[in-house]
């Protein structure tokens, strides 16, 4: 019984994208480390992309013979395995909203019915799933709630209700001035919301997904939070006044080196070689991320302004950027024109192309994975937001932190702006405010990750907190049958 109280056992579920599932992967192991049993469990696709880039049919193989105990699993999400989820973006998110819940549930059955040692304890699944609580309760486990993205994201979604009141969400005149009545949160333009948010109608698919996930997550016993406690401190202090809301990031693998369990849904290029040769902070890295989409005509327009402004950069540009249909959006000629002067790749580490000393800019979609490795290797950002929570993500970098700039200040991209933003950011004089900013915000992620530090003593609180709970559940269960027993005379 004692071993029980003091190894919980995890049932990890996370959401089944490549941004999600990074930190997830980084936690479970986290965890692991920290005296957890681990039944990890992905998805059929998601498990086939990283097995067909990687090779490694059990991720976690490599962490297992470190000694850790980690187990692996995979589900359906309920669309066919060779269905394009990126192309076919609304079923997709409507096979998570209809029909994930019952393979999300078939799989807990499964390892809570089998017997395995020590017995389940808890669920840990992503805040986005609709369906976490319910199914924690049904099975007799805790629930925690794994929130990927900063805190100020999840107080604008937890605080619908508020933004449909006051107008600002969810009607077909939005108000248009600044939010100051979230609270923990000083003011917030319309604008800085997720893009859900700033969307008139609120009947698609996505926003459901929201409603039901966030509340889902009232019923969480706890939730973790990949952000850094000072760097978000008034609306973390008032989120924990409504729930156990613990931040713990930013969730690395161990030593910011490449992880020994594969995450990446494409294989890596591998870009050291030629950025051994190129002058130190001189090279300016590209990525939009591993889901979301840019149009063709943005591209056009990046790619001319990046040939323009004669600065070196590395470009990852996935096959599906535009769309699966349109393998090769770039302009007629321009890796030519280029020469040596950049490298175009369909993917890559990115943790160890940020933390090569030739890397001196970001040019991103400012998604929070990216956002949180960036500071971490102080490499300033140029901004350029698709969908999501990246919007509220520039609001924090541009606006908040000052360790980045727009790249566009206007709706429309063009490409004489995009040379002069990328020249501004490279520049040794016009960047410098930039990158001492950033600076001084790698400071405070690197206390926050000590063993004295707000994110790791969170996580010690946390751990304690879990114990006590699944002890106290588990005292109940057996003062109530021993309840029992004497009521029948036993």
């Amino acid at each position: 019984m004692e071993e029980t109280h003091q190894k919980p056992h995890a049932i990890f579920i996370p959401y089944p994208l490549q941004g999600h599932v990074i930190p997830s992967v980084h936690l479970a192991i986290k965890l692991a480390s920290r005296g957890f049993t681990i039944t990890f469990i992905n998805t059929h696709f998601i498990h086939r992309q990283i097995t067909a880039s990687s090779s490694a049919a059990d991720i976690f193989a490599a962490v297992r013979d470190t000694g850790l105990d980690i187990r692996y699993a995979t589900m359906s999400d309920g669309l066919p395995v060779e269905f394009d989820r990126s192309l076919n973006h609304d079923q997709f998110m409507a096979a998570l909203l209809h029909v994930f819940s019952a393979h999300a549930e078939a799989a807990v059955a499964e390892v809570v019915r089998s017997g395995t040692t020590p017995a389940p304890s808890c669920l840990i699944a992503d805040t986005f799933y609709v369906w976490p609580s319910k199914v924690a309760k049904k099975f007799g486990l805790k629930y925690v709630s794994y929130w990927t993205e900063p805190a100020l994201v999840f107080t604008l979604y937890y605080h619908m209700g508020l933004l449909r009141l006051n107008g600002h969400f969810g009607c077909l005149e939005a108000r248009e001035d600044a939010i100051d009545y979230i609270p923990g949160v000083q003011s917030i333009n319309p604008t800085d919301m997720t893009s859900y948010l700033q969307e008139s109608d609120g009947s698609s698919v996505c926003h459901q997904i929201n409603f039901k996930a966030f509340e889902d997550v009232k019923g969480a016993d706890f939730v973790l939070c990949n952000t850094v406690q000072e760097l978000e401190l008034d609306t973390i202090s008032a989120l924990k006044t409504k729930m156990p809301f613990y931040s713990i990031g930013p969730i690395f693998p161990t030593g910011f080196t490449k992880s020994l369990v594969p995450t990446s849904l494409w294989s890596e290029s591998d870009c050291t070689q030629w950025l051994d040769t190129k002058p130190r902070g001189s090279v300016l890295y590209v990525s939009f991320g591993s889901y979301a989409h840019v149009t063709h005509n943005d591209l056009v327009e990046i790619a001319t302004g990046l040939l323009l402004s004669e600065v070196s950069f590395v470009w990852v540009l996935r096959a599906d950027i535009v769309s699966s249909e349109d393998p090769d959006p770039l302009p007629e000629g321009f890796r030519e024109e280029l020469g040596d002067r950049s490298m175009i790749i369909p993917w890559c580490c990115q943790i160890q192309v940020l933390a090569h000393p030739s890397v001196g800019g970001f040019l991103t979609h400012c998604g929070w994975n990216s956002v949180l490795e960036s500071m971490w290797c102080e490499v300033p950002m140029l901004c350029f937001p698709l969908y999501t929570d990246q919007f509220t993500n520039r609001k924090l970098v541009v606006d908040d932190w000052k360790i980045g700039i727009n790249l566009c200040d206007k709706k429309r991209i063009m490409k004489a702006e995009v040379s002069q933003k990328v020249g501004h950011l490279m520049s040794e004089k016009t960047g410098d405010k930039c990158r001492s900013a950033i600076k001084d915000v790698k400071k405070g992620l690197e206390n926050a990750s000590r063993p004295d530090g707000s994110s790791e003593m969170n996580l010690d609180q946390f751990i304690k907190d879990l114990k006590f709970s699944i002890q106290k559940k588990s005292t109940r269960g057996t003062l109530g049958q021993n309840k029992d027993r004497l009521s029948n005379g036993t």
